[in-house]
């Protein structure tokens, strides 16, 4: 917990001032902290006279930042393919790992011949690839996946692990952040560099998404990160890269775990999958009721594409969750976007900001949405969509 000098408190005020948490304040002349503070460090960074501190646990004590060099990535891999978001994690490892002239290295964690898709991980920027390979690892378990990963950290001590914000990521990532004692930045949607001491920079949506946070771990290893899917570039597949593969037998101990899978079952939620479609056709509030869905999914059928809503649409009951694009839905990242009805809400964008093009239809001028579009409409969906569909069907 946070300790108060008492004798060395000034009654200044800063400490309050910095707490966005409004978890200390200044009683009598001397700072009080409360019940709901979250050790965020921030008043203790502002305080002048050295009055407050956050104590370490035993045994945690200061490591050698410089014993740790290099950028990990986790490429998820299930039933006998590569994630995407493993290819996007390369991308962006690359770009870091060449700002600090390190290596940029995969992990593979699954059954069987992993071979194939370690070279495929070369061919898209890794310079080194980690396969772990055992039949026990077919399915996935917390257990067994987290072991192998927090092993061969402690291990060869990289300074930055990037996963996937998936369903696999977030389950499991957080209990080697956990079992290592290292910083975790969870759904981040942007990565970089500081200059003056090589810190990773790990920017997410915070306080309900009205804000974009950047967030450090100056005085633990590894800086971890998960990073939501489609937010990230890959690079071009280039088949002339070479890299090693270090091919990693677990342990049997490593094996174990506490939970055993009876049965997998693949839910088919969408009949277009958002992540993959080229167009996607979004509505939002401006909508009015769940028939104005219809002409929005006539406007992507016609265009032979998915049907998304914002979180507004689907809070209402117009469309189901499986389509909820944004900050507590999916990410997608196609060629055309279209909001129809959708104000441009921090949460909302979030989710579709890396569209190669977007269109926005909205009867207000001042719509945050016109500020991320690549072309606007200012108008009235239901008038403007029926005649998009006609001057479509009449191009074919």
């Amino acid at each position: 917990m946070l300790k108060i000098d008492a004798e060395a408190c000034i009654g200044c005020g800063l400490c309050e001032q910095a707490c966005t948490f409004a978890a200390i304040r200044v009683e009598e002349g001397v700072a009080v902290v409360g019940d709901n503070c979250t050790l965020c460090g921030a008043c203790v960074e502002v305080c002048e006279a050295g009055a407050l501190n956050i104590p370490r646990e035993a045994g945690k004590e200061p490591i050698d930042l410089s014993s740790w060099s290099g950028i990990w990535v986790y490429a998820e891999y299930r039933r006998e393919r590569l994630a995407p978001v493993a290819l996007e994690l390369l991308g962006a490892g690359r770009r870091l790992a060449d700002k600090r002239g390190v290596e940029l290295a995969a992990v593979l964690i699954g059954p069987g011949d992993l071979d194939q898709a370690a070279a495929e991980l070369i061919a898209h920027g890794a310079d080194r690839v980690f396969a772990a390979a055992d039949p026990s690892l077919a399915e996935f378990s917390d257990d067994s996946y987290g072991n192998i990963l927090a092993d061969l950290i402690r291990r060869h001590q990289p300074e930055i692990v990037l996963a996937g914000a998936t369903a696999l990521g977030r389950s499991f990532i957080p209990r080697v952040a956990t079992m290592l004692a290292a910083g975790l930045t969870a759904d981040c949607t942007e990565l970089d560099i500081r200059a003056e001491d090589g810190a990773l920079l790990q920017t997410r949506p915070a306080f309900g998404g009205n804000i974009m946070a950047t967030i450090v771990c100056p005085r633990t290893r590894p800086q971890m990160a998960t990073v939501r899917p489609m937010v990230m570039k890959p690079l071009d597949r280039n088949e002339k890269r070479r890299g090693e593969i270090v091919r990693v037998e677990p342990e049997l101990s490593q094996l174990d775990s506490r939970t055993r899978v009876l049965e997998s079952v693949a839910a088919d939620l969408d009949r277009v999958n958002l992540a993959e479609a080229d167009v996607v056709v979004a509505g939002g509030r401006g909508l009015e009721n769940a028939e104005g869905f219809a002409l929005v999914s006539r406007l992507a059928e016609t265009l032979g594409g998915a049907v998304a809503a914002s979180r507004a649409a689907v809070d209402s009951g117009w469309i189901p969750y499986p389509h909820q694009v944004g900050q507590t839905g999916k990410t997608v990242a196609p060629k055309i976007y279209i909001a129809c009805g959708i104000s441009g809400a921090i949460q909302h964008l979030v989710g579709m900001q890396s569209a190669e093009t977007i269109i926005a239809i909205n009867r207000d001028p001042d719509a945050p949405i016109f500020n991320v579009a690549t072309h606007g409409i200012v108008g009235d969906v239901f008038e403007v969509i029926p005649k998009l569909i006609e001057r479509l069907e009449k191009s074919r």
